[in-house]
Parts: C-alpha cells; structure tokens; sequence
C-alpha cells in the first residue's frame, strides 16, 4: 500500500476526528471483503495491516474438520429461526459464515497459508472503497451518539429545518439534527424554518441513520435552563430552582432558594426592573411565570404558591398532605385561577393537595360543625368563638385548647363556644383555667355562667329592637286610631243634626244641632 493512503488516513483522522486505528482497522476489512470477491479465494482468510507503514498480508486460514464442524453447529444454533411470511413454514438457516474473531481462540490449531493477489481489480478495489465509506460514516455516527448521551436534560440551541402537523427537524450543528415530536410542541408557537429556538433534549438513542435525538419544549428543564443562563446567580449555584410547575404556554411557578447569606433568591429571578424574567418570557412566547420563595413551612409555602392571591390562613394535614387555604371572599376566583389553574400549579409545586375555601363558607362548615369528643380533635384549639368560627391556634399539649387562659376555660363547660364566659369576669376566668383551683369555687362559677348563656342557633337572627319602645309605639298607634273614630262619630251626629234642624225648624232640633257640634268640635281638641 502507498504512502498516499497512510497520508490520506491522517487527513481523515484530523478532520473527522475519527481515530487512526479505526480507519486502518476499516481498511483492514474492506481488504478482506475485496478479497472474497476475488476469483478463487480461499474459504477463511485474514488480513494483517500494519497501521505504521500501511503494508498489509493476506493468509488463508486452513481449519481441521473437527474443529469447523463444531464451530459451525454452534453458530447454527445461536441463529434464530425466521418464518416465511408467503408460506407460514420456517426458513432454513443458511451456513454462516466464520468470521475471523470466532477463529482467534483456535489459533494454534488452525494453519496459515499467505494468498495476498498481486491486484485486487476494479471490483474489489470497488468494494474497498464502499466498505471505507461506511466504516467513517459508522464511526462519526458513533461519535455523535457518544457526544450527546450524556447530554439528556441540556438547554441547546438550534434552527427549524423542516416543519408539518408530525413533527419538526432542529438542526444543531452540521449533520446532525434533533426531532421535535408533535407531543413536545407548545400548541401556541409557530416553527417557521429558519427560526433559532431553544430546547431541552431529552432522549438520545442508537439508529441505523444516527443517533436519534428527541427535544422538547413542554419540559420543565426548559425553564431552569433558561433561568440558568439568565441569572448568574443560579449558574454559580448561590440560588436553586427546587420546584417547577408548568403549563405549557400558560403560566409556570418555580420555588427558589438562597444557599448564600444576603442573597434574594426572587430578586435575582427578576433582575434590575425585571429585566432577566422578562428575556425568560420572551423565549417562552409570554408564558407568565410566578417566582415563589421557597419555605420548609407547609403552610407558609402553600400560601406563598397560590400567588398573586392573597392568602388569610393556611391548615395542614401532615398525614393525608393535605392543606386547606382560607383566603378573602373577593380573592376566592383569584386563588382558584382560570379553569383552577392555579390551584393546580400551587399543588403540583408543593406535592400538596390543595382545597381552597372562602372566609364566608369556611366559617359557615366550621358553625355546623361539632366538636364533640376526642375523635374530632385534629390538634386545634377546639374553642369557638364569637364570630362563630375556629381558633386558629395549636392547641396545647395534654389539652384540646390553646393557651389562652379564656380558652382553658372552656375545658370547665360542656360547650365550646366562647360566649359563655360573656358574664364572668377576668379574675373568674383565670378560676377557671386554673387546673389546680377549688373544685367549690368552680363548680359554682360553672353553674353561674351556664345559667346565663344561651347556645346560638345557627340561622336564628338576634333580636335588636326594644320590646319597651315597641309597646310604647302600639299605644300610641291605637290611641290614633280611637280618637280618628271619635271624631268620624261627632261628624255623623252633626250632620243628622242639621238635617232634623231644617226640616222640622224646631228650636229644639237646633239646640242638640249646636250641642252635637260642641262635641264635634272637643273630639277633634282631644285628637289633637
């Protein structure tokens, strides 16, 4: 072999950057498949090449019977059987073939004869050439598997190369080009070809045309890699992305925290006048994005999630990973969100189940609900109070109320509400939260404030007019009503009166007349 070649497999190995070894190693094999296509070849044979000067020998390998007897029954065994698809009967196996590497382990068993030809001939001088092409196109698709299986959730950067309602090519770099699938596609975004776009990968695979790389745009790794770019911050991991929820081409909220003192993790995420969020929605065509401060607390966290809503309490449930939000009646449709969408971002970010309620309907269930007995007991201050809602408060331990001395009290009563202790005074009070007071003086103060009380019927409006002033206002009503008639009676006397006057003319008529209008006259003194 020339000096050309060996020159020629340097230049390959520089700009391929495939490996010197492996183009000898292709060459090698070309050889040997030229020389099977040469006339009168021998069955098994070899090719030795030296890779230094380029120099290379062909030896026949002369194999006992015994020996290619046994090792042909064991490749005809290790050959699966294949069913002919027009008849339904198994395929014979062909005899394979033995390739060299099955021969090494017999080599001193086997016998070498040197059959190298003087010219291989235009044929195989052919097949050479094809064999070294497929061999480099191998080996650079090997490469590129080698560079990018380990690149599974990196931000890369590439352009559309071909867009339809299946897919879409992203080209990264020459030759090698990335499928975005209908499924990882933001249904809001245009890929017009030519467009630089970002992506996450994430799979990459081995396929007779190259490696097969999947990207994404629905990932949430999208949004951290942007973020990461963005903010200096993350990159040199003084602030993290613990937690991302996503919709893709909605809205998105992720949970940050600071691992540096004097840090704000939220800050930095937004940047001077929100100059780093704004380039991150940018990329993502306005999907909005909330930056929640990350917080151990479930409660706090929770709140700090169903942002931009404003939040009045939070209740959780450690063992169910439950948590009831209490929020403003006028914050209820802000907390849910559009189609509960940002409820559901606020669960998915916390691993929480979220039930949000408001302040009208939450007190309504906390009213009718009872608080009877250990089994209702969820570690709140069982006490009800005035407004007819729970206390918020942890309730002591060994006890089923906060501290406050009014709700110890309440241990004393068979009723939690904290009206009750409406009549007793501050120094009762402090009596009855006392555990060690005199069971006497208790008892009594007991039977005073529930002689006093009235339990609240739920629905039941409070009286607030004054019986006094509503008798007071009937009496007057009615009195009205008795003088009106008096003075309607005069009237009708007087009348009758004149008619009998006029008629008859009598002096005597005419004296009840003026009698019956005096009357009339001192009713209508007494009405007014």
């Amino acid at each position: 072999m020339t000096q050309e070649i060996v020159d020629a497999v340097r230049v390959l190995e520089q700009e391929k950057g495939i490996a010197a070894d492996t183009l000898m190693d292709a060459l090698a094999d070309a050889l040997l498949s030229a020389y099977r296509k040469s006339p009168g070849s021998a069955k098994y044979a070899r090719v030795d090449l030296d890779h230094e000067t380029g120099d290379f020998r062909v030896f026949e390998l002369i194999l006992p019977a015994e020996l290619e007897e046994k090792l042909l029954e064991e490749a005809i065994a290790e050959q699966e059987r294949s069913i002919n698809p027009e008849t339904g009967e198994f395929n014979e196996p062909e005899e394979p073939e033995l390739d060299p590497e099955v021969l090494e382990p017999y080599e001193d068993q086997i016998e070498t004869r040197d059959v190298t030809p003087d010219d291989f001939g235009r044929i195989a001088a052919q097949t050479a050439k094809q064999v070294i092409y497929q061999r480099i196109r191998e080996a650079e698709r090997q490469m590129m598997f080698e560079e990018y299986r380990d690149r599974v959730g990196e931000l890369i950067t590439g352009l559309i190369q071909q867009s339809d309602k299946r897919y879409t090519l992203v080209q990264l770099r020459e030759r090698v080009e990335a499928l975005l699938p209908k499924s990882e596609q933001v249904y809001s975004e245009r890929y017009d070809h030519g467009m630089r776009v970002k992506a996450v990968i994430t799979d990459v695979s081995e396929s007779t045309k190259g490696p097969s790389i999947v990207v994404s745009r629905r990932s949430p790794e999208l949004i951290k890699g942007l973020f990461e770019l963005e903010v200096p911050e993350i990159a040199d991991k003084l602030v993290e992305i613990v937690g991302v929820a996503r919709e893709p081409g909605y809205r998105s909220k992720i949970a940050v925290v600071s691992h540096a003192d004097g840090v704000d993790p939220v800050g930095a995420c937004v940047g001077p006048r929100g100059s780093r969020v704004r380039m991150v929605v940018s990329e993502l065509r306005g999907e909005k994005i909330d930056i929640i401060p990350y917080n151990e607390e479930p409660a706090r966290f929770v709140a700090k999630a169903l942002s931009p809503a404003r939040v009045r309490e939070v209740l959780v449930d450690d063992e169910e990973m439950q948590a009831t939000v209490v929020v403003p009646d006028d914050q209820l449709s802000l907390a849910i969100g559009r189609d509960g969408q940002n409820a559901r971002l606020a669960a998915r970010l916390t691993g929480w189940r979220v039930d949000i309620k408001s302040e009208s309907d939450f007190a309504r269930e906390e009213s009718q609900h009872e608080y009877e007995g250990e089994e209702e007991f969820d570690g709140r201050c069982m006490a009800v109070l005035s407004s007819g809602r729970r206390c918020p408060n942890a309730a002591v331990g060994g006890s089923t109320y906060c501290q406050l001395p009014q709700h110890q009290a309440l241990s004393r009563f068979s009723t939690s509400h904290f009206g009750i202790l409406a009549s007793l005074s501050d120094e009762d009070i402090a009596v009855l939260a006392d555990p060690d007071a005199d069971e006497a003086a208790v008892g009594a103060l007991v039977a005073a404030a529930e002689a006093d009380f009235v339990e609240p019927v739920e629905g039941e409006e409070p009286v607030e007019e004054d019986v006094a002033e509503d008798d007071a206002a009937a009496e007057d009503e009615a009195g009205e009503e008795i003088a009106a008639a008096e003075v309607v009676e005069a009237e009708a006397e007087l009348i009758e009166a004149e008619a009998e006057a006029e008629s008859e003319a009598a002096p005597q008529a005419m004296d009840e007349a003026e009698e019956a209008e005096e009357e009339a006259e001192a009713a209508e003194g007494e009405a007014e």
